[in-house]
């Protein structure tokens, strides 16, 4: 294949991902387009049973904004890329899995799609045009160096998907306990 089709293919492929990317995270970040917010998002984790809420809010923020962004610029891509299909592979399991394939039912076929984009370019790389071509980041390229990025971010996101959620603090138990009981009262 030539070469200039493939740096076309790979800014295509960048800048369409991470933009889908980028406004989940503004929808995450300020409430954009029917977005939860920040506080909202805050919530969602301590729903989904993710705690601590703020660090896992914060670290999913980053993964979609930050990321998002940088595979739009080509930007330290291999770990943009992976820190992406990390995300993709908690919410497809936290959000998405109980609901189905299909998107019109909130299921995994729209998560996946990305998380596949996410993972080529991660693998393929950015392509001619992009900031990492004029950067010294070759090392990043390296194969070894790429897929122990990529082994380790996916063996987070397993991890954090499939792992139960723990039990509130007692503190919070027992308020709601207490707030129970003056309800009834």
């Amino acid at each position: 294949m030539p070469t200039v089709d493939f740096d076309i293919a790979m800014l295509v492929l960048r800048v369409g991902i991470g933009s889908i990317f980028v406004a989940h995270g503004l929808q995450k970040a300020f409430g954009w387009w029917e977005g939860p917010g920040w506080e909202g998002w805050k919530g969602a984790m301590t729903y989904l049973g993710i705690r601590p809420p703020l660090f896992w809010a914060s670290i999913s923020l980053v993964a979609e904004l930050g990321g998002g962004l940088a595979l739009i610029a080509g930007f330290l891509v291999p770990l943009a890329g992976a820190g992406l299909l990390a995300q993709t592979i908690v919410l497809t399991k936290k959000v998405h899995w109980p609901n189905g394939f299909w998107t019109t039912k909130g299921g995994i076929e729209f998560p996946i799609a990305f998380g596949v984009g996410a993972f080529a370019v991660q693998v393929l790389g950015p392509g001619a045009w992009s900031l990492d071509a004029f950067l010294p980041v070759d090392v990043l390229y390296e194969p070894a160096v790429r897929w122990t990025i990529l082994g380790i971010a996916v063996a987070g996101a397993l991890v954090a998907a499939w792992m139960p959620a723990p039990a509130p603090p007692a503190s919070s138990v027992s308020q709601e306990a207490q707030g129970d009981t003056q309800a009834d009262a």
